[in-house]
């Protein structure tokens, strides 16, 4: 859990890979720490909410990838987008697990923080993806 609440590098660098998005760092930092969270909800959610909340926080940075790996901005943008909504389910699913008693308003406030954070990053993404000259093929 530590390392997801770790601070990120914001200096501007050029992405050689999708490890080098920070909107893909940040959103790697909030899977690890949902993934975290998970592990304290009851047995009887592993196939509904456990499951349900680890996929969608692994949706985000796995569309974010592939999205990096895309060659027109419109293929781009529709991962990223993608990913977008996975973020916004995420969210959803945490306030569903704080307001039933998995998680406490602390871990919540705490993966607010990243969701605010990777929405920020994610959107800086998609705005600079839209601002790119042409297409790369």
């Amino acid at each position: 859990m530590a390392e997801a609440l770790e601070k990120i590098d914001y200096r501007m660098k050029p992405a050689r890979n999708f490890r080098d998005l920070i909107a893909w760092q940040s959103a790697y930092r909030l899977t690890l720490y949902v993934y975290d969270l998970a592990k304290g909800f009851p047995n009887s959610e592993v196939y509904c909410l456990t499951s349900q909340i680890k996929r969608a926080s692994v949706s985000i940075t796995s569309n974010i990838a592939e999205g990096f790996g895309r060659r027109t901005r419109n293929e781009k943008d529709n991962f990223y987008s993608i990913a977008h909504g996975s973020l916004t389910e995420v969210e959803n699913q945490l306030i569903i697990a704080q307001g039933v008693g998995y998680i406490t308003i602390t871990q919540f406030e705490n993966a607010e923080k990243l969701f605010v954070e990777t929405h920020k990053l994610l959107y800086g993404l998609r705005k600079a993806n839209k601002g790119k000259e042409k297409d790369l093929c």
